[in-house]
């Protein structure tokens, strides 16, 4: 899906400051305000707008970006407030639209919806022509909503025209043609749907009130396709194999139709850099629905990546202990918590999560990777090892696991154990070049298996081709070979790649003085020691070895290390 598609939001309008000395007084907090939106920071953009009104209550800028704001903050009532002084002036705004329209949705008021399309809110395009068929269906206009449906799917855009048709089998359903839902979602109506999850789970609900448990069971089968359990499927499987009729919740309404159409849109624009944008769809999903898991769930997830931690976990907090995806909400809000700098707290969250839900190997493996990532290597075998030990037959998505496991013992000193786990994470996914790398350049720096390691990170390359850690690799690999001579192009281009990399810095400048281009060499190690910093693992790229380079060259430093000489390891004569 395309931005233009959506015509996005003009988020935060310049505007002008009016240039009378008293308001110039008050200039200051509007900048303020900016700078607070800019940095997400939308209570203090709130705080200092209001401010600002307070001496300028008609400035449309001020009204729109505060208005703007509230709505980044989940307070329909404040945005509405603000939203609807710009209407009145006759000023023309989207995000004026996307909030009235929405309060309209979820006041069930259709003819106020209708009637302000009527006289110009308009969101975009695609919003606009899914919206007015949901709000003909609250306004009891049955019939020419199913006409409005009809016109989208006939659109020439064929991600339109699957928004089209898969709206038209929600409104179906909710009215209770089932069979007419049914018909839709099979297919059968001319148009294939890539149905998402929550899909998946419409239509499952659909052939549950046709009384086709069987088919909703045999859909599930074919959409789960990934090693980890889907709570939420497992949950439905369940009570569709014992003969529950499955109540079809995913649209009981014309609001939640509407909550549909702004999740469907949030959804769509998930990946785009315009998060902010992005947010106000995900909220008014929220707020039409607040009983809609997945659009809380990518409310919090847009807010951590807009690095409001503290909103996002509020968000997560939403979704209650007995929701089948509550423990995706505990895993984002143990993230949020590491993001913010409570390690402990996020570890603690996740420890209680495998007390509450530890039947869920992603959980375990949750617990793991942060671990991991927290350099606490220990802990973290312990979990993989609970993780791997609810694998029973082990499939090509579970290399992951056994890869990073493999870290953890590689990084604990337990060779062996690494290996196997490398091993068979290839084993599962022969051609996976992270692990390929990994396994090609330990073999290197213990300098056993030179020219499997060589072969190992050659098929790495091939499968990343411009992967500069993995170039890097290639390179080391041929000077561990005493190619020097081939290594070098290898290492210059991991360093065009990767120019702050201490690491590959740090090899170029080995690579160089190998063959004799000591000035070189010398720059490149200079170099590295600036690229340091406190993150840097030291068991990676060792300042004092290179200081100690510097002052005596890497020769002098392989002898003092009981290392073989440059040209003994060439093997050249």
């Amino acid at each position: 899906m395309r931005l233009a598609l959506l015509t996005p939001l003009l988020l935060m309008s310049v505007g002008t400051w009016p240039a009378t000395a008293d308001e110039a007084r008050d200039a200051g907090k509007y900048l303020a305000g900016r700078a607070a939106f800019k940095a997400n920071d939308y209570g203090a953009a709130v705080e200092h707008f209001s401010e600002a009104l307070a001496s300028d209550p008609a400035n449309i800028a001020l009204l729109e970006s505060t208005g703007t704001a509230f709505l980044s903050l989940g307070d329909i009532e404040n945005a509405a407030r603000m939203l609807e002084r710009v209407r009145v002036a006759g000023n023309s705004s989207q995000v004026a639209s996307l909030v009235l329209l929405g309060k309209a949705a979820r006041d069930e008021d259709w003819s106020g919806f209708l009637s302000g399309m009527d006289s110009g809110l308009s969101v975009g395009p695609l919003f606009d022509d899914l919206a007015r068929p949901w709000a003909l269906f609250g306004a009891g206009s049955m019939a020419e909503s199913l006409e409005a449906f009809d016109k989208v799917a006939e659109s020439e855009n064929e991600p339109v025209r699957i928004f089209g048709f898969y709206h038209k089998a929600l409104a179906l359903a909710s009215a209770g043609d089932f069979e007419g839902a049914a018909h839709i979602l099979s297919g059968e109506a001319g148009m294939v749907l890539r149905l998402p999850r929550r899909g998946i789970v419409a239509y499952a609900e659909v052939l549950s009130q046709l009384e086709r448990n069987d088919d909703a069971l045999d859909l599930i089968a074919k959409s789960q396709n990934s090693a980890l359990a889907d709570p939420y499927l497992e949950d439905l499987r369940a009570r569709l194999e014992a003969g529950e009729t499955i109540p079809f919740n995913s649209g009981r309404s014309a609001r939640d139709g509407l909550a549909e159409v702004y999740h469907s849109i949030a959804n769509a624009l998930r990946q785009e850099p315009q998060r902010n944008y992005t947010l106000l769809y995900a909220r008014m999903a929220t707020i039409l629905r607040p009983d809609h898991t997945d659009a809380l769930l990518l409310t919090a997830e847009i807010l951590e990546k807009l690095d409001q931690y503290d909103l996002a976990t509020e968000v997560y907090d939403e979704v209650p202990r007995d929701d089948p995806e509550f423990h995706a909400a505990e895993l984002g809000r143990a993230e949020t918590l590491r993001q913010s700098g409570r390690e402990d707290a996020a570890i603690e969250v996740l420890q209680q999560l495998t007390e509450s839900h530890g039947h869920l190997l992603q959980v375990h493996v949750a617990l793991a990777d942060m671990l991991r990532e927290l350099d606490r290597f220990e802990e973290a075998k312990t979990s993989y090892n609970n993780a791997i030990s609810m694998i029973r037959e082990p499939v090509e998505q579970h290399w992951i696991i056994y890869f990073t496991r493999g870290i953890a013992y590689e990084r604990t000193g337990h060779w062996s154990q690494a290996e196997a786990d490398f091993r068979k994470a290839l084993e599962l996914k022969p051609d996976q070049p992270t692990v390929l790398n990994y396994l090609g350049y330990s073999l290197l720096e213990l300098q056993t298996n030179l020219e499997e390691a060589l072969a190992l990170i050659e098929r790495a390359v091939e499968q990343r081709p411009e992967a500069g850690h993995i170039i890097d690799s290639l390179g080391w690999g041929l000077y561990r070979l005493g190619r020097y001579a081939e290594a070098v192009s290898h290492m210059e281009r991991a360093a065009e790649h990767l120019p702050i990399d201490p690491i590959v810095n740090d090899h170029l400048g080995d690579v160089y003085w190998a063959v004799g281009r000591h000035r070189e060499a010398e720059f490149q190690w200079h170099r590295a020691l600036s690229l340091i910093t406190d993150e840097t693992d030291h068991d990676d790229v060792d300042p004092a070895r290179i200081r100690r380079k510097l002052e005596i060259g890497l020769d002098a430093v392989l002898a003092e290390e009981g290392a073989p000489p440059l040209n003994v390891a060439n093997d050249d004569g």
